[in-house]
């Protein structure tokens, strides 16, 4: 098939959703998806056989669920409006407020609203475990949730708590973060119903300690047997599930720098490598930079000046023509592409067990001009 597209494996999809299925029911915990590491709808099918449920932090999103994935969402979004807070409650099962100014300026449309949605409060116990500070909702000032001293008792009518305080994080990270909660949120654990414990939870990453986290999620829940404890990871879902195929299409030396130039852009189809920023696996490069070897920069296609990452050494010099395969990019970076330029995005494929591979999407100009529109 014709570069650039997007990969996505369904063995490597199931593959993720057994092992997150068997953490559920090891820990006896729910545990839904974020779409916003993952929205690829005409993936649903699959995630609907596991019973996978989803959070929403837009109404885009709860609509997506409750289409795609037949489910009402637990929902959180940083404010709510006049004009969402009706149409977030027809499509929720739990709704979580940032504020208790938030929460009391809609109660009386959330009571009166039937069926009855779950009310929660975001909570933030400031502890601290991510070291991208673009990442980080426990870092000083955070707009994310009540700290300990604004929440010494609860509003009447919250049925639950949220604290969300990873990112790509492991077992031991969420052990510190639960440290925290129980010392400065403990004396309102008895009386919530629930506790969804957010998202960051890597716990299909190749050394994740899986034992642990069960462990650790059994403990809290034989402290707190009146609560419902509710995980929502985005990446551990389509964690090394998809990839990006690209192609060499041009080779520029400035200052001794050999650029490859891709047919993807990195600031429009990979914009997580230049934010967070991380250098991708490239499949056919060496492991480890050697210049003693073809070392490149991979370049973009579009005009903005940093839109390169490197470096990457290969056991032969590049040329154009030569595929370049980009490892691990279904998790955040569909859901975060974008059109600048006017580049067309990357088409999307799905290839099934039996290795067929089935095209969900091809991108035209039509797309960037209704984006416009």
């Amino acid at each position: 098939m014709q570069t650039p597209y997007y990969i996505v494996y369904e063995d490597r999809l199931r593959r993720n959703l057994d092992l997150i299925t068997d953490v559920a029911r090891q820990a006896e915990v729910t545990i839904i998806m974020a779409f916003k590491a993952n929205a690829l709808w005409k993936t649903f099918p699959v995630f609907r056989e596991y019973g996978i449920h989803a959070t929403a932090s837009s109404l885009n999103e709860m609509r997506l669920a409750n289409e795609e994935l037949r489910c009402l969402t637990h929902t959180y979004c940083p404010v709510y409006t006049e004009q969402t807070i009706r149409p977030f409650l027809r499509g929720s099962s739990h709704i979580t407020f940032n504020s208790v100014e938030q929460f009391l300026r809609f109660k009386p449309i959330v009571q009166a609203h039937k069926p009855k949605v779950s009310c929660g409060l975001r909570i933030n116990p400031m502890c601290s475990v991510i070291d991208t500070a673009i990442y980080d909702p426990s870092a000083p000032g955070s707009r994310f949730g009540i700290v300990a001293q604004d929440l010494p008792e609860l509003p009447q009518g919250i049925e639950g708590l949220h604290f969300h305080a990873l990112c790509e994080g492991n077992s031991h990270d969420l052990e510190k973060v639960l440290q925290a909660v129980e010392q400065q949120f403990g004396h309102l654990l008895p009386h919530v119903k629930w506790l969804n414990m957010g998202g960051g939870h890597l716990m299909t990453q190749k050394d994740y300690d899986t034992t642990h986290l069960i462990a650790l999620l059994r403990d809290f829940r034989n402290r707190y047997p009146n609560l419902q404890v509710i995980l929502e990871p985005g990446s551990a879902f389509c964690w090394q599930t998809g990839d990006l195929e690209a192609s060499v299409v041009d080779i520029v030396t400035n200052s001794g720098i050999k650029t490859a130039i891709l047919d993807v852009s990195f600031a429009c189809h990979m914009p997580d490598c230049l934010e967070m920023p991380y250098k991708p696996v490239i499949k056919q490069a060496l492991d480890d930079v050697d210049t003693t070897k073809p070392t490149y920069r991979m370049g973009g296609n579009s005009c903005l000046s940093g839109d390169f990452v490197g470096d990457w050494s290969f056991e032969h010099e590049l040329k154009v023509g030569d595929r370049i395969t980009l490892l691990d990019m279904n998790h955040y970076t569909t859901v975060k592409t974008n059109m600048f330029n006017g580049i067309s995005h990357p088409a999307i494929v799905f290839q099934q067990l039996d290795g067929t591979q089935q095209l969900l999407r091809r991108f035209t100009y039509r797309d960037y001009k209704r984006r416009m529109d």
